[in-house]
Protein backbone atom coordinates (compact mmCIF):
# COMPACT_ATOMS: atom_id res chain seq x y z
CA UNK A 1 0.00 0.00 0.00
CA UNK A 2 1.07 3.60 -0.49
CA UNK A 3 2.20 5.63 2.47
CA UNK A 4 -0.53 8.09 3.61
CA UNK A 5 1.12 11.40 4.39
CA UNK A 6 3.56 11.22 7.32
CA UNK A 7 1.54 8.59 9.12
CA UNK A 8 3.25 5.51 7.71
CA UNK A 9 1.99 2.57 5.65
CA UNK A 10 -0.99 0.68 7.02
CA UNK A 11 -0.42 -3.00 6.45
CA UNK A 12 -3.07 -4.33 8.79
CA UNK A 13 -5.03 -6.63 6.52
CA UNK A 14 -2.41 -9.29 5.82
CA UNK A 15 -2.16 -10.02 9.54
CA UNK A 16 -5.85 -9.82 10.27
CA UNK A 17 -7.06 -12.69 12.49
CA UNK A 18 -3.63 -14.30 12.04
CA UNK A 19 -2.35 -15.03 8.56
CA UNK A 20 -1.85 -18.61 7.40
CA UNK A 21 1.82 -19.25 8.17
CA UNK A 22 2.15 -22.70 6.60
CA UNK A 23 4.36 -21.38 3.81
CA UNK A 24 6.55 -18.99 5.81
CA UNK A 25 10.17 -19.73 4.97
CA UNK A 26 9.17 -22.29 2.34
CA UNK A 27 11.41 -23.01 -0.64
CA UNK A 28 9.99 -23.92 -4.03
CA UNK A 29 12.63 -25.51 -6.24
CA UNK A 30 12.00 -26.35 -9.90
CA UNK A 31 8.30 -25.83 -9.19
CA UNK A 32 5.64 -24.99 -11.74
CA UNK A 33 3.82 -22.00 -10.21
CA UNK A 34 2.18 -20.81 -13.41
CA UNK A 35 -1.17 -19.04 -12.97
CA UNK A 36 -0.83 -18.92 -9.18
CA UNK A 37 -2.60 -16.11 -7.37
CA UNK A 38 -1.47 -14.46 -4.13
CA UNK A 39 -4.14 -12.36 -2.41
CA UNK A 40 -3.35 -10.18 0.62
CA UNK A 41 -0.08 -12.07 1.21
CA UNK A 42 3.03 -10.79 2.99
CA UNK A 43 5.97 -11.54 0.68
CA UNK A 44 8.55 -9.55 2.63
CA UNK A 45 12.02 -10.96 2.00
CA UNK A 46 10.86 -13.23 -0.83
CA UNK A 47 13.54 -14.15 -3.38
CA UNK A 48 12.98 -15.50 -6.87
CA UNK A 49 16.17 -16.93 -8.35
CA UNK A 50 16.46 -17.88 -12.03
CA UNK A 51 12.68 -17.57 -12.29
CA UNK A 52 10.61 -17.00 -15.39
CA UNK A 53 8.34 -13.99 -14.89
CA UNK A 54 6.19 -13.32 -17.96
CA UNK A 55 2.86 -11.45 -17.83
CA UNK A 56 3.26 -11.01 -14.05
CA UNK A 57 1.04 -8.41 -12.37
CA UNK A 58 1.94 -7.10 -8.91
CA UNK A 59 -0.05 -4.63 -6.81
CA UNK A 60 0.33 -3.64 -3.18
CA UNK A 61 2.87 -2.02 -0.87
CA UNK A 62 6.18 -2.13 -2.76
CA UNK A 63 9.55 -1.22 -1.25
CA UNK A 64 13.07 -2.24 -2.31
CA UNK A 65 11.81 -4.21 -5.30
CA UNK A 66 14.87 -5.46 -7.16
CA UNK A 67 14.57 -6.96 -10.64
CA UNK A 68 17.71 -8.50 -12.13
CA UNK A 69 19.87 -6.44 -9.78
CA UNK A 70 18.04 -3.16 -10.42
CA UNK A 71 15.91 -1.52 -7.71
CA UNK A 72 12.83 -0.40 -9.65
CA UNK A 73 10.92 0.98 -6.67
CA UNK A 74 11.68 4.64 -7.36
CA UNK A 75 10.63 4.31 -11.00
CA UNK A 76 7.35 2.64 -10.06
CA UNK A 77 6.57 5.28 -7.43
CA UNK A 78 7.40 8.23 -9.68
CA UNK A 79 5.35 6.81 -12.54
CA UNK A 80 2.36 6.25 -10.24
CA UNK A 81 2.70 9.84 -9.01
CA UNK A 82 2.73 11.09 -12.58
CA UNK A 83 -0.40 9.14 -13.48
CA UNK A 84 -2.18 9.76 -10.18
CA UNK A 85 -1.23 13.18 -8.75
CA UNK A 86 -3.64 12.67 -5.86
CA UNK A 87 -0.96 10.38 -4.40
CA UNK A 88 1.35 13.37 -4.02
CA UNK A 89 -1.42 15.41 -2.43
CA UNK A 90 -2.09 12.57 0.02
CA UNK A 91 1.56 12.37 1.09
CA UNK A 92 1.79 16.10 1.75
CA UNK A 93 -1.15 16.34 4.18
CA UNK A 94 -0.10 18.22 7.28
CA UNK A 95 -3.19 19.87 8.78
CA UNK A 96 -6.99 19.90 8.86
CA UNK A 97 -7.27 22.13 5.79
CA UNK A 98 -5.12 19.64 3.87
CA UNK A 99 -7.47 16.81 4.82
CA UNK A 100 -10.47 18.85 3.65
CA UNK A 101 -8.74 19.62 0.34
CA UNK A 102 -7.84 15.96 -0.08
CA UNK A 103 -11.44 14.90 0.44
CA UNK A 104 -12.59 17.45 -2.16
CA UNK A 105 -10.18 15.81 -4.61
CA UNK A 106 -11.50 12.35 -3.72
CA UNK A 107 -15.11 13.48 -4.18
CA UNK A 108 -14.22 14.84 -7.63
CA UNK A 109 -12.37 11.71 -8.70
CA UNK A 110 -15.23 9.40 -7.71
CA UNK A 111 -17.82 11.69 -9.28
CA UNK A 112 -15.97 11.50 -12.59
CA UNK A 113 -15.60 7.74 -12.31
CA UNK A 114 -19.28 7.30 -11.45
CA UNK A 115 -20.21 9.15 -14.62
CA UNK A 116 -18.21 6.56 -16.55
CA UNK A 117 -19.75 3.65 -14.67
CA UNK A 118 -23.26 4.90 -15.28
CA UNK A 119 -22.73 4.83 -19.03
CA UNK A 120 -22.39 1.06 -18.73
CA UNK A 121 -25.33 -1.34 -18.43
CA UNK A 122 -26.33 -2.34 -14.90
CA UNK A 123 -24.99 -5.93 -15.19
CA UNK A 124 -21.55 -4.65 -16.23
CA UNK A 125 -21.23 -2.62 -13.02
CA UNK A 126 -21.50 -5.94 -11.17
CA UNK A 127 -18.95 -7.66 -13.42
CA UNK A 128 -15.51 -8.59 -12.14
CA UNK A 129 -12.25 -8.18 -14.06
CA UNK A 130 -9.58 -10.82 -13.36
CA UNK A 131 -11.61 -11.82 -10.29
CA UNK A 132 -11.06 -8.42 -8.66
CA UNK A 133 -14.01 -6.68 -7.05
CA UNK A 134 -16.66 -5.29 -9.37
CA UNK A 135 -17.43 -1.59 -9.36
CA UNK A 136 -20.41 -2.22 -7.09
CA UNK A 137 -18.36 -4.38 -4.72
CA UNK A 138 -15.67 -1.69 -4.56
CA UNK A 139 -18.26 0.88 -3.48
CA UNK A 140 -19.56 -1.56 -0.86
CA UNK A 141 -16.02 -1.98 0.48
CA UNK A 142 -15.57 1.78 0.75
CA UNK A 143 -18.78 1.90 2.79
CA UNK A 144 -17.07 -0.54 5.16
CA UNK A 145 -13.92 1.58 5.23
CA UNK A 146 -15.90 4.68 6.23
CA UNK A 147 -17.87 2.76 8.84
CA UNK A 148 -14.66 1.31 10.27
CA UNK A 149 -12.20 4.18 10.16
CA UNK A 150 -14.54 7.13 10.65
CA UNK A 151 -17.80 6.16 12.33
CA UNK A 152 -16.35 3.47 14.61
CA UNK A 153 -12.95 4.97 15.42
CA UNK A 154 -13.30 8.74 15.19
CA UNK A 155 -17.01 8.95 16.12
CA UNK A 156 -16.75 6.05 18.60
CA UNK A 157 -19.88 4.25 17.36
CA UNK A 158 -19.98 0.59 18.35
CA UNK A 159 -22.06 -0.79 15.48
CA UNK A 160 -22.09 1.68 12.58
CA UNK A 161 -21.92 -0.94 9.84
CA UNK A 162 -24.30 -0.72 6.91
CA UNK A 163 -25.84 -4.09 5.92
CA UNK A 164 -24.30 -3.72 2.45
CA UNK A 165 -20.81 -2.95 3.76
CA UNK A 166 -18.19 -5.35 2.38
CA UNK A 167 -15.03 -5.96 4.45
CA UNK A 168 -11.71 -7.17 3.06
CA UNK A 169 -11.61 -10.79 1.92
CA UNK A 170 -9.62 -11.90 4.97
CA UNK A 171 -12.23 -10.63 7.41
CA UNK A 172 -13.98 -13.33 9.42
CA UNK A 173 -17.44 -13.88 7.87
CA UNK A 174 -18.89 -14.73 11.28
CA UNK A 175 -17.70 -11.38 12.66
CA UNK A 176 -19.17 -9.57 9.67
CA UNK A 177 -22.54 -11.29 10.15
CA UNK A 178 -22.53 -10.48 13.87
CA UNK A 179 -22.03 -6.82 12.99
CA UNK A 180 -25.04 -6.87 10.66
CA UNK A 181 -23.22 -7.05 7.33
CA UNK A 182 -24.84 -9.21 4.66
CA UNK A 183 -21.90 -10.45 2.64
CA UNK A 184 -24.06 -12.53 0.30
CA UNK A 185 -26.41 -9.65 -0.51
CA UNK A 186 -27.05 -8.88 -4.18
CA UNK A 187 -28.04 -5.20 -4.08
CA UNK A 188 -28.75 -3.04 -7.08
CA UNK A 189 -26.29 -0.40 -8.14
CA UNK A 190 -28.74 2.29 -6.98
CA UNK A 191 -28.96 0.78 -3.49
CA UNK A 192 -25.19 0.69 -3.14
CA UNK A 193 -24.79 4.19 -4.53
CA UNK A 194 -27.25 5.46 -1.91
CA UNK A 195 -25.26 3.83 0.90
CA UNK A 196 -22.02 5.18 -0.51
CA UNK A 197 -23.40 8.74 -0.78
CA UNK A 198 -24.58 8.58 2.83
CA UNK A 199 -21.14 7.51 4.06
CA UNK A 200 -19.33 10.13 2.01
CA UNK A 201 -21.57 12.73 3.64
CA UNK A 202 -20.49 11.40 7.06
CA UNK A 203 -16.85 12.06 6.15
CA UNK A 204 -17.65 15.55 4.89
CA UNK A 205 -19.43 16.40 8.16
CA UNK A 206 -16.47 15.18 10.22
CA UNK A 207 -14.06 17.22 8.12
CA UNK A 208 -16.16 20.38 8.31
CA UNK A 209 -15.62 20.58 12.07
CA UNK A 210 -12.05 19.23 12.07
CA UNK A 211 -9.33 21.37 13.65
CA UNK A 212 -5.59 20.88 13.76
CA UNK A 213 -5.88 20.12 17.48
CA UNK A 214 -8.24 17.24 16.68
CA UNK A 215 -5.67 15.41 14.55
CA UNK A 216 -3.71 14.05 17.50
CA UNK A 217 -6.72 12.96 19.53
CA UNK A 218 -6.45 9.22 20.31
CA UNK A 219 -9.31 6.94 19.23
CA UNK A 220 -9.48 3.89 21.47
CA UNK A 221 -12.15 1.85 19.67
CA UNK A 222 -10.62 -0.40 16.96
CA UNK A 223 -11.98 -0.12 13.39
CA UNK A 224 -13.75 -3.48 13.74
CA UNK A 225 -13.61 -6.58 15.95
CA UNK A 226 -10.43 -8.50 15.19
CA UNK A 227 -8.25 -5.44 14.66
CA UNK A 228 -5.48 -4.74 17.20
CA UNK A 229 -6.66 -3.06 20.39
CA UNK A 230 -4.59 0.11 20.34
CA UNK A 231 -5.07 3.85 20.25
CA UNK A 232 -5.08 5.46 16.81
CA UNK A 233 -4.85 9.19 16.23
CA UNK A 234 -7.64 10.88 14.26
CA UNK A 235 -5.06 11.83 11.64
CA UNK A 236 -4.04 8.19 11.20
CA UNK A 237 -7.67 7.08 10.80
CA UNK A 238 -8.30 9.74 8.18
CA UNK A 239 -5.02 8.84 6.49
CA UNK A 240 -6.11 5.21 6.14
CA UNK A 241 -9.52 6.25 4.84
CA UNK A 242 -8.10 8.52 2.17
CA UNK A 243 -5.39 6.08 1.16
CA UNK A 244 -8.07 3.43 0.64
CA UNK A 245 -10.18 5.86 -1.35
CA UNK A 246 -7.27 6.73 -3.66
CA UNK A 247 -6.09 3.15 -4.15
CA UNK A 248 -9.53 1.75 -4.86
CA UNK A 249 -10.25 4.60 -7.24
CA UNK A 250 -7.13 3.60 -9.16
CA UNK A 251 -8.16 -0.07 -9.25
CA UNK A 252 -11.76 0.74 -10.22
CA UNK A 253 -10.65 3.09 -13.01
CA UNK A 254 -8.31 0.40 -14.35
CA UNK A 255 -11.09 -2.19 -14.43
CA UNK A 256 -13.67 0.21 -15.86
CA UNK A 257 -11.33 0.76 -18.80
CA UNK A 258 -11.42 -2.98 -19.48
CA UNK A 259 -15.21 -3.13 -19.11
CA UNK A 260 -15.66 -0.15 -21.43
CA UNK A 261 -13.55 -1.83 -24.09
CA UNK A 262 -15.65 -5.00 -23.80
CA UNK A 263 -18.91 -3.08 -24.03
CA UNK A 264 -17.78 -1.15 -27.09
Amino acid sequence: MDEPAQYGPHRWSAGYHGADERFRGATFTVADLRDTRFVDCDLTGARIVDGCLVDVDISGWVSNLVVNGVDVTEYVESELDRRHPERVQLRTIRNADDFRAMWTTIERLWSELTERAERLPEPVRHERVADEWSYVETLRHLVFITDSWVSRTILDQERPFHPLALPQTAYNPADAAALGMKLDATPTYAEVLEARADRMAVVRRVLEDLTDADLGRPCSRPPAPGYPEEDRAVADCLGVLMEEECNHHRFAARDLTVLESRSS
